[in-house]
């Protein structure tokens, strides 16, 4: 049997496409990657815009704040934490951006049995992202 999760608006972003936050089934759930954009305003945090809406600059680290806020939501949603990952994969736009990204990483994920854990850097996210995180959780009984 599986279970969908699709966190009200205001919670989470809106997805971009046809998915579902995360979907449950034998007892792991598997939450779709999770890009910085704000829950309430739908603009990527961390960016900042020029003149002529192009991006001037972006801070990972801000970025890497808002991706786990909106995993936690998720993951919160189905009754779970970030201590209930299991395996995590991470997607940045530019690996120079590792040890920044990995910083704030470790503020989350400093507990015994951390997750599983892949980083690739990605030609281009979806929007104004530089870090995409999508995961895995187990139920434990």
């Amino acid at each position: 049997m599986k279970k969908s999760y699709n966190i009200v608006e205001g919670k989470a972003p809106r997805p971009l496409g046809a998915y579902s936050h995360a979907i449950e089934a034998g007892g792991f759930l598997f939450v779709s990657g999770q890009g910085a954009r704000d829950p309430i305003t739908g603009l990527e945090r961390g960016v900042e815009l020029g003149s002529g809406g192009e991006i001037a600059a972006y801070d990972i680290k801000v970025q890497t704040e808002a991706v786990i806020d909106n995993l936690t939501t998720v993951l919160k949603e189905a009754g779970l934490s970030l201590k209930d990952l299991v395996d995590v994969t991470v997607f940045l736009a530019d690996m120079n951006d590792f040890k920044s990204y990995n910083e704030v990483y470790e503020k989350h994920f400093s507990f015994p049995d951390p997750p599983a854990r892949t980083t690739v850097q990605a030609a281009r996210l979806p929007g104004k992202n530089f870090i995409e995180i999508k995961a895995t959780a187990y139920r434990r009984a």
